[in-house]
Order: C-alpha cells, then sequence, then structure tokens
C-alpha cells in the first residue's frame, strides 16, 4: 500500500502540505484533485523519488515497479514504434543482456534470457506497441517515422505510449488527458480500466475521473482527504459536507433556484432525442450540487443576447479549407449544407484532423468558403473561442487594457468590477498578463467573449488548461446560455450538458450524428478494432449515424424536424403578412425593410434545407422493418 504519514511540503515559502495522512490500497485507482499549486505535482515528484517530503514519510512496497509519463522528449530519429517499445525497460535490459550473451557464444546464458523474454511478451511486444500507438491516434503509416518528425503534442503522446508500455506496479499519470482529443480520451480511459496495478492521476477531465478511478484524494486545506468512489461520488459528498458546515443556506437556495427555473424553461422546449434527455439529466444533477457552485472559486453568466435573428447563418453546397500561396488549395470538407436557428445547441465530433476547427472558422467567417456560399445574418454577433486567439492575447498588457479596447467608451470601473467577476480582482486586473498561467489567459479571453454579448458562441476545446473548478464554472454558465452554440471539445461532460445535438464530420462530409456520446464511442472502438467504420444503414451517407436504423431515433429526429418548419413557417407567414401591408412602405426605414426581405429569404433556404431532410427521414423510416 501506499501510506502518507504526517507530511509536510514546502515549496519556497508557500507550505503546500501540513501534517497530512493518508493510505492508499493496492489496485486502488486514485484521481489526485485540488486547486492549482495545491500540492499535486509536488506529491507526484515525491513518489518518483525526486522530491523529499520536509516532515513525515511517504512510503510503498521498495519492490513496486514505477512508471510515469516524461515531460521532455528529445528530437530524436529513433521511429515512433521503436521508441515505444523502448518503455519496456525490462525487455531492453533483456535484449542487451541477449547480445552481449550471443557476442560471447555463451549458450547457457542465451537459454536463460530467451525463456525471460518469453515471460516478458518480448514475442508480442511490437504488435501492443503498434496497437497501443494506432489507439493515441498515430497512423499506421506513421509508426516507423522518427519521433523528431512529430509536433510537440504528438511526441507527448509517444511519451503517454512509453509510460503505459512500462510493466508496472505504481503508474503516475498527471494530466494524460492534455494533448489528447476525444477518441484517444475514450481509448487511454478503457485501457486504464484494465490496468492491474495501482493508479493515481491528476486530471481536470471530470467525465475521464468518473471512468477510471474508484477513490479520490482531495488537497484541502493543506490536508490529503480520501473519498471512496469517483469523481461524481466526491461531489456529493462535498456538497453534503458543504450544507452541513457552511452558514449559507439562503446563498445556496438561490443558486438552486436559478438552476431550476432555467430547468423548467429547458423542460417546456426539449424534444424526446436523447441528447436534449441526456442534457436535462446533467442539469438536474448540477442543480443537485448546487452548494459546491456557491463555494467554487468564481462563477459567471453569458448576458443575454440583443438579438436573436433566424437563421443565423447558412451554409450552401460549400466547400471548406485552406487556400495557400506556395501549397495550393486544400479542401477539408465538401458539399456543406448547413444553416443556424436561434438557440441551437451543436457538439461536433470527428477524430483528431477531420476538419471541425477548419469547420469552426469557416462558420466564424475567418475562412471564406473555396466554393458555394455563406450568408451571415446582418444581426449576428459572435463569440469565438479558439487557442490561436489565447494566444493573441498581449502579454505585456493588462486585463483592464484588453477590455477597453474593445469597449473603449465604457467607465473604468464598471469595466474593473466586470473583470472581478471573472476572478481577476484588484491589481491582477491592472498588471500585465505575462506571468499568467495557459488557463488565466484562457479565463480572460472568455471574459472578452463575454462582454461582447453574442448570439452566436464558437468554442473550440474552451477547457484546455482550464482547471475543475473553472471547467465546472464554464459549464454552468453554457447551460444557461440564451443563444446558440456550437461545441469542439474533448470534455464529455461539458459536452453532455450544454448541447442538444450532435454534427459528425467524417470523410470530408459533415452529417447529423443521431447517437449519443455512447453511440460514438462505440463506432470508434469498432473502427479501431478494424471493423466497418458504419453500421449498414448509413453506408451510402459515408459516416458513422449509428442510430438511424433505430425507428426510435428517426421518429424522435422526424419530430424534431416537424417543430422547426412549423416554427419557420410561422415566422415566414408573419414576414409575409408584415410585408403585404401598404402602410410598411411609407412608414418602415429602407435599413428594416432589407432586414425584413434579408429574413424572408434566409427563411425560405432554410424550409428548403430542413423540408429535404424531412422527406430523407420519412423514406428511411419507411424502409425500417418493423
Amino acid at each position: 500500500m501506499i501510506r502518507f504519514s504526517n507530511i509536510s511540503l514546502i515549496r519556497g515559502t508557500k507550505v503546500l502540505l501540513e501534517g497530512a495522512d493518508a493510505v492508499l490500497n493496492p489496485g486502488d485507482r486514485i484521481g489526485l484533485i485540488g486547486a492549482n499549486g495545491s500540492g499535486k505535482s509536488s506529491l507526484f515528484a515525491v513518489l518518483r523519488g525526486e522530491l523529499h517530503t520536509d516532515k513525515g514519510d511517504a512510503e510503498y512496497p521498495p519492490q513496486w515497479r514505477v512508471a510515469h509519463v516524461a515531460q521532455e522528449t528529445t528530437a530524436l530519429e529513433r521511429p515512433a514504434v521503436e521508441y515505444a517499445i523502448d518503455g519496456d525497460t525490462t525487455l531492453r535490459k533483456l535484449e542487451a543482456q541477449l547480445c552481449v550473451a550471443e557476442e560471447a557464444n555463451d549458450g547457457e546464458a542465451m537459454g536463460e534470457i530467451y525463456a525471460q523474454l518469453a515471460d516478458a511478451d518480448a514475442y508480442t511486444v511490437r504488435s501492443r506497441a503498434e496497437q497501443l500507438l494506432v489507439g493515441l491516434g498515430f497512423k499506421n503509416s506513421e509508426l516507423e517515422n522518427p519521433v523528431a518528425s512529430f509536433s510537440g503534442g504528438w511526441r507527448m503522446r509517444l511519451n503517454l505510449a512509453q509510460a503505459l508500455m512500462c510493466p508496472s506496479d505504481l503508474l503516475l499519470l498527471d494530466e494524460p488527458t492534455n494533448h489528447l482529443d476525444l477518441d484517444a480520451i475514450l481509448w487511454v480511459e478503457d485501457w486504464l480500466k484494465r490496468y492491474a496495478g495501482t493508479l493515481l492521476i491528476v486530471s481536470h477531465d471530470r467525465d475521464f475521473l468518473d471512468g477510471v478511478v474508484n477513490v479520490i484524494l482531495h488537497i484541502d486545506q493543506k490536508k490529503l482527504r480520501r473519498y471512496a468512489g469517483n469523481y461524481s461520488d466526491f461531489e456529493v459528498q462535498r456538497a453534503q459536507s458543504v450544507i452541513l458546515a457552511a452558514g449559507q443556506r439562503a446563498k445556496q437556495e438561490r443558486e438552486r433556484a436559478h438552476l431550476q427555473s432555467f430547468i423548467d424553461r429547458f423542460k417546456a422546449k426539449a424534444t424526446k432525442a436523447r441528447q436534449a434527455q441526456s442534457r436535462m439529466k446533467m442539469l438536474a444533477k448540477m442543480e443537485d450540487l448546487a452548494p459546491l457552485h456557491v463555494t467554487a472559486p468564481f462563477s459567471f453568466e453569458f448576458r443575454e443576447p440583443l438579438r436573436a435573428p433566424n437563421p443565423l447563418l447558412v451554409l450552401e453546397d460549400a466547400d471548406a479549407g485552406y487556400e495557400g500561396k506556395t501549397a495550393g488549395v486544400k479542401t477539408v470538407l465538401r458539399d456543406i449544407n448547413f444553416s443556424l436557428q436561434s438557440e441551437q445547441r451543436y457538439g461536433l465530433l470527428g477524430i483528431n484532423g477531420a476538419g471541425k476547427s477548419t469547420l469552426i472558422k469557416t462558420i466564424a467567417g475567418e475562412l471564406k468558403p473555396l466554393r458555394g456560399t455563406a450568408l451571415f445574418n446582418k444581426g449576428l454577433v459572435i463569440g469565438y473561442f479558439a487557442q490561436h486567439q489565447v494566444e493573441m492575447l498581449r502579454d505585456d498588457q493588462s486585463p483592464l487594457w484588453h477590455l477597453q479596447k474593445i469597449s473603449p467608451a465604457t467607465r473604468e470601473q464598471d469595466l474593473r468590477n466586470f473583470l472581478g467577476g471573472f476572478n481577476f480582482p484588484g491589481e491582477m486586473a491592472l498588471g500585465p498578463i505575462t506571468s499568467f498561467s495557459g488557463g488565466e489567459k484562457a479565463r480572460l479571453a472568455l471574459a472578452l467573449i463575454v462582454w461582447a454579448r453574442p448570439n452566436l458562441l464558437l468554442l473550440d476545446e474552451p477547457t484546455n488548461h482550464l482547471d475543475l473548478e473553472t471547467r465546472e464554472a464554464l459549464t454552468v454558465a453554457l447551460a444557461q446560455f440564451e443563444g446558440t452554440l456550437v461545441l469542439v471539445s474533448h470534455d464529455r461532460h461539458l459536452l453532455r450538458a450544454t448541447t442538444d445535438q450532435f454534427l459528425i464530420v467524417a470523410d470530408g462530409a459533415l452529417r447529423p450524428f443521431d447517437g449519443d456520446l455512447d453511440d460514438y464511442r462505440d463506432w470508434l472502438f469498432k473502427s479501431k478494432q478494424g471493423k466497418p467504420a458504419e453500421p449498414a444503414a448509413t453506408r451510402k451517407a459515408a459516416v458513422p449515424r449509428l442510430s438511424s436504423s433505430s425507428r426510435k431515433s428517426l421518429e424522435a429526429r422526424i419530430k424534431r424536424l416537424e417543430e422547426m418548419i412549423s416554427r419557420l413557417n410561422a415566422r415566414k407567414a408573419e414576414l409575409e403578412g408584415r410585408l403585404a401591408d401598404p402602410a410598411l412602405y411609407q412608414d418602415a426605414s429602407k435599413e428594416a425593410l432589407e432586414t425584413m426581405l434579408r429574413d424572408q429569404a434566409y427563411i425560405g433556404k432554410e424550409l428548403g434545407l430542413l423540408e429535404g431532410e424531412w422527406l430523407e427521414k420519412q423514406a428511411q423510416l419507411e424502409h425500417i422493418e418493423v
């Protein structure tokens, strides 16, 4: 077992742990959590033998083999698959000993080593390494490529592969999902569930923790507190303790009432689609955990959009991609016919490199369609979050400067009050952001988006670098956002809580995805096992719409389409009635009249798209055997 006995850890002048105790049993799968800077990485360093406690003892059996992920990767010419196999240090030592024995022609030693190699599964090691790398997202054609040919994020995946290849009794993983997309995360999660040793994980991905761990070790007020169960179980236990310990009942009830009001409104218009029902369950769970929201370091909410035009935008027969000066035209997605309506909430799925970010940039207007048209409503206000925008923040300027740049006419005190709501209080709002962490910069980028009061949010991996508390604040805020949302994220909790429908980017096309995240997980595993990448029912569409062969799923989608068509027809009739009134042309301004005519055109195009899909779904329904 692992035993922490009265340990104290001090880094510089900061006391991280003081008189902390905990016992972890062999075979436990432990999630180590705590605020940023609370000592998680330092505790890992103690277990790796790289740091000594200032007081007390941290002990585990001396014969245990410890594996962890290296943080640096040298630009080696060594093939990726050989680099992964290097993680099995025992095997590599045996191979070196065999070379010595062969050179000495020592038959007895060679026989013993061959037996040990068999025990070490040496004869399956290459296939295991190849399977591991493919699971982590590498293509078969890349396995012999040199390590130096991969970018930093992919080299971190190679380091993770080394750690997983290493036979170990204790596996230490510090933010293993940071450089992974959703399909790789799901694969690693499945792998870790079968790991037989003791596992200690630091992660800000709550669904990942829920899927893997059975113990939570929480660094809280310089102590180690052990909780049985996964992260969701921990939240419930923490919420109960907060209620018992805190005199904040009124504040908790206000938070609960606020969430309940939103949930009631959502229920009134939610469809029976699986994803909408999944979101409703997540919202109900968030309501139960309202006490934890109150005690979180900060919370925020998106302000109600000033306008809600319909549709927000329409892409017609569009090809999306890049037009370079030297590389020529690179088409990533073809024949996109897609529109966004007010209050729609899409989660965008697809494997790494399929074109999700390309689509987001096209919707945001950062990339023009290579072919076809993109029609943007005049009232559209986009809030776009992507990592490159975080990197564009000026390190030499303050949070206040960034906000003043987009709102120069607003009083400074109002801007400072707003920044305080995003946990940039006092001097932190006035000083340069050069020393900000990645999470703090991401939080500032989100604050700038919230200030703009967008009616369309385009979020491309918004949780990168955010800790658990900030992720939860973002989840609560997005769940109650009144506008339209398109979200790319590897955080399944965020996807479930904030989106109603899924789209998938695959095989160069964009299509609806009628399943939920469990369906997507099943499809990914089938794909990586070499099974057909899609069910027979959707082979023509060339994308994995897993549940479209299901009568129940089709009927739910048809009902949703009928509701949308009905709403648009009502809006169309209203507009046509107003346009038929002669008085309009005398009283209305030229700008207002142009807006109404533009809305009429948009609605006509959107109705055509929806009615086409309705006919397609009806045809599919007729071919399903009862």
